[in-house]
């Protein structure tokens, strides 16, 4: 890390918060550096020498070791490290010394594979994988979608406030009263998922992340962690490069 370093990456890589969180934080008066009150986004500082807190807490130095996690969250827990309500968030579920933040989100009510890391590098690659490290659901919707709107939703939707969202892959699993659908996306905005399927009349009920790229839940019971190996890393590396053209 160089020695000036924007305040909040510093804080993002401590995993303190994600970097957009970072700036409301710096924004509201809550981060000092050197004694001094800082509300201005382009400041630096050296995470290495200056004095940085946060709320009255110093922050600790950021760990020079890169770890790396994949948890199975369960519902009713959030995809933050902290929450000034006190509920649970995946970090408290994960017994790792390092500071380590979520790539991605899900929310409060869905579950499934999530990765947590102090790597920055590995989670832009991710974020911006695309089509090389796609993402399965298995969702379940009420009621149960006709082939038409299905088709609204592979081809790509467009919602009236003007947010888009890409096509996405679907396969139904079984349907009855109500369905349950394989989802692949490729791409990662926020709470997409249930805004497409409730765009379409059929809002999810349940919502279960299955997959990422090659990394799978199986073995893996809901609240259960473990760190990726090494072999495992260097795949998500390859295979996180290989954008879309």
């Amino acid at each position: 890390m160089p020695a000036a370093v924007r305040l909040q990456k510093i804080l993002a890589e401590a995993g303190l918060a994600s970097r957009r969180r970072a700036e409301v934080l710096i924004r509201q008066g809550r981060v000092s550096v050197n004694g001094r009150v800082v509300t201005e986004l382009g400041t630096r500082a050296d995470p290495e020498r200056d004095h940085i807190k946060v709320d009255g807490r110093l922050l600790r130095r950021p760990s020079r070791k890169k770890v790396y996690w994949l948890l199975n969250k369960p519902r009713g827990v959030i995809s933050t490290v902290s929450d000034p309500q006190g509920r649970v968030t995946v970090r408290d579920l994960i017994r790792c010394r390092e500071r380590i933040y979520p790539v991605g989100r899900l929310d409060y009510n869905s579950e499934g594979l999530i990765i947590l890391t102090n790597d920055g590098d590995l989670a832009k690659l991710i974020s911006a994988a695309g089509s090389a490290f796609p993402k399965v659901y298995h969702v379940k919707v009420r009621s149960v979608p006709d082939p038409g709107n299905l088709g609204r939703l592979r081809a790509g939707l467009r919602l009236p406030d003007g947010t888009t969202f890409a096509g996405a892959r679907i396969r139904i699993l079984r349907q009855g009263l109500h369905a349950w659908l394989e989802v692949t996306l490729t791409e990662g905005k926020n709470r997409e998922i249930r805004k497409m399927f409730s765009a379409i009349g059929h809002p999810v009920a349940k919502l279960k992340r299955k997959r990422i790229g090659f990394l799978t839940d199986q073995g893996l019971e809901a609240g259960a962690s473990r760190p990726l190996t090494l072999a495992e890393v260097g795949r998500i590396f390859q295979a996180s490069r290989k954008r879309r053209p």
